[in-house]
């Protein structure tokens, strides 16, 4: 990411039947081995069961649209394919074609932080990969394909990335519900008779035991990185009270924003609106919250002016399209044949990726905060939002001094409670969809919002 290099190449999906068994096969021992899930379990696992049965029997195809607020979800889900819904079908009696699986849709990117062996595991799992920031018309291609002619079904995150957060629901991209109408025109197309259907997944961790003194810990480390003196601390830093920790945790948030709106406002000259003369809310949460939404439009707009983009729309919204500008200037379309150019060619585009990869580095920082609330842990405070809130603050440190984010601390054991939703026919809004260019963008705006809704009642 500090040199340009060629353009990303599209990872062609190469499902390996004999891979997948390998993969079911070792999954258990993967899971334990490199995360902190000792369980999976399910419920309304028999809607699930008799989809796969109604897609393997021709009568439709189908997405499972799943909850994304970490990056074990994968694993969980390879749990669920693997264990429960066939286990589930043995106890109904319903006989399927081995082995249930999905065909997965997921961001290029992955390969770039995850490593290239990440995107030859997906790659011969028959994921298909699609560059988020831009009209990818090889990847829509691919997954669109997929959807309608697929040995399996397709399975996606609507939320776009992860939000760390495993009981709020990040804005849904309208993509999966514009994918779903394009499946439902295409077999249309095709006079086949399949119907199509999204199926909404949440997913929820949960610790084994409550990790008090584990969170404790962590707020303690993140107190000493962040210059909160033991002084201001001694008074309860020994203890693990709710109320204390709680205590402690607004005041880092408070702190850790001080020193944010100080660099930004001294070094890429940025004005708040809250340093503006604009009146804070009394409440001590919605004043942060006030301040973190202020900080994270200016952080933006210091990689979008270097960009020369437009601040436009969500903060995903900008994020994408920070990431895909910061991408053009790293994989290039000028370098597929980097042979033919001359050092000093090399030399100026390896300066311009060093920058857009410095600029995106502010746009990490806001994407790991675009679903932080200010109340998320005050509403309800369980060992769950305390640690969530405070794994998100770390990778925020742990960003700014420059070590691996990816080695998140682990603070303890954790189950996965996966819970299938309700299906939604888009079959049913297709009539809608095909009457106007107005009509189907009603009709996208319309299945995503319901899928929005579906999502946040699984939780």
């Amino acid at each position: 990411m500090y040199q340009a290099q060629p353009p990303l190449e599209f990872i062609q999906p190469k499902y390996n039947r004999q891979f997948l068994r390998i993969t079911h096969l070792l999954l258990p021992l993967w899971m334990r081995a490199q995360t902190s899930l000792t369980q999976v379990e399910a419920e309304n696992v028999k809607t699930l069961v008799d989809l796969y049965h109604q897609f393997q029997a021709g009568k439709i195809r189908f997405m499972l649209a799943f909850r994304h607020p970490k990056t074990d979800d994968p694993i969980a889900l390879g749990y669920l394919f693997s264990r429960i819904v066939p286990e589930v079908a043995r106890h109904k009696g319903i006989k399927f074609t081995a082995p249930i699986h999905a065909h997965c849709i997921y961001d290029r990117g992955i390969p770039l932080w995850a490593g290239a062996h990440m995107g030859w595991i997906l790659q011969h799992l028959g994921g298909t990969p699609i560059q988020r920031g831009k009209a990818d018309w090889t990847g829509l291609r691919s997954a669109r394909d997929l959807f309608v002619n697929g040995a399996f079904p397709m399975a996606a995150a609507p939320e776009g990335a992860t939000n760390g957060l495993s009981e709020i629901v990040s804005p849904l991209e309208p993509g999966i519900s514009q994918m779903a109408f394009w499946c439902a025109e295409d077999l249309q197309k095709a006079g086949r008779t399949e119907q199509v259907v999204i199926l909404p997944v949440g997913i929820k961790y949960s610790y084994v035991t409550e990790p008090w003194d584990a969170i404790n810990d962590l707020l303690t480390e993140l107190e000493a990185k962040s210059g909160l003196s033991n002084n201001e601390c001694r008074d309860v830093i020994n203890r693990v009270s709710i109320n204390d920790l709680y205590a402690r945790l607004l005041r880092l948030a408070e702190h850790l924003l001080s020193i944010m709106e100080n660099f930004y406002t001294k070094f890429y000259h940025c004005k708040l609106s809250t340093n503006d003369g604009a009146e804070l809310p009394g409440d001590k949460n919605e004043a942060i919250a006030a301040r973190l939404r202020a900080l994270l439009d200016v952080i933006l707009q210091v990689a979008e002016d270097f960009f020369k983009l437009q601040p436009k729309g969500s903060l995903n919204d900008r994020c994408r399209r920070v990431e895909q500008a910061g991408w053009n200037c790293i994989f290039r379309e000028d370098f597929k044949d980097i042979k033919t150019l001359s050092v000093v060619e090399k030399g100026l585009g390896n300066r311009a990726a060093l920058e857009a990869n410095m600029r995106m580095w502010h746009m990490r920082v806001v994407e790991s905060f675009v679903a932080v609330t200010g109340s998320y842990v005050r509403e309800n405070p369980t060992p769950e939002r305390f640690a969530e809130t405070l794994l998100i603050l770390w990778e925020m440190v742990t960003r700014i001094i420059g070590s691996d984010t990816q080695r998140r601390p682990n603070l303890g054991k954790q189950r996965a409670l996966i819970t299938i939703g309700e299906p939604i026919s888009v079959s049913d809004r297709y009539p809608e969809y095909k009457g106007s260019r107005s009509g189907a963008r009603l009709a996208v705006a319309d299945l995503t919002k319901d899928l929005q809704l579906s999502l946040e009642k699984l939780i």
